[in-house]
């Protein structure tokens, strides 16, 4: 738990997230903090003892305010110790142009941040 919450208290700043709780195996993220707004990315450390994973097919996608946003959340998490999963840039062709970059954390779950325009 201690080095995911590293990893995520990094990697989120850009986005606007910051740790609102910790205790025992959860921990929880919302937007400057906050809990209240029903907005909530929460941690857990698995209660059967198995490893952590996440489906395969699967992945979870950050909205960010900016291209500046992503760039800086994929800088964060890499030096968090997180895996280049593919670079900030442009994907696909679409009208807003979706622009991403996408990491694993130290766990190997794989997920993105991403701004439209």
């Amino acid at each position: 738990m201690a080095r995911s919450c590293a990893f995520f208290d990094a990697a989120f700043e850009p986005l606007g997230y910051a740790r609102s709780f910790e205790g025992g195996i959860w921990a929880g993220y919302g937007p400057n903090g906050s809990g209240d707004d029903g907005v909530q990315i929460l941690l857990a450390t698995p209660e059967n003892g198995q490893p952590a994973n996440f489906g395969n097919g699967s992945m979870l996608a950050f909205k960010a305010p900016t291209r500046a946003a992503v760039d800086a959340f994929h800088a964060a998490a890499l030096s968090a110790g997180g895996k280049d999963e593919g670079a900030p840039g442009v994907r696909g062709e679409s009208d807003p142009a979706f622009y991403g970059a996408y990491v694993s954390d130290p766990e190997g779950n794989k997920f993105c941040a991403y701004c439209r325009g």
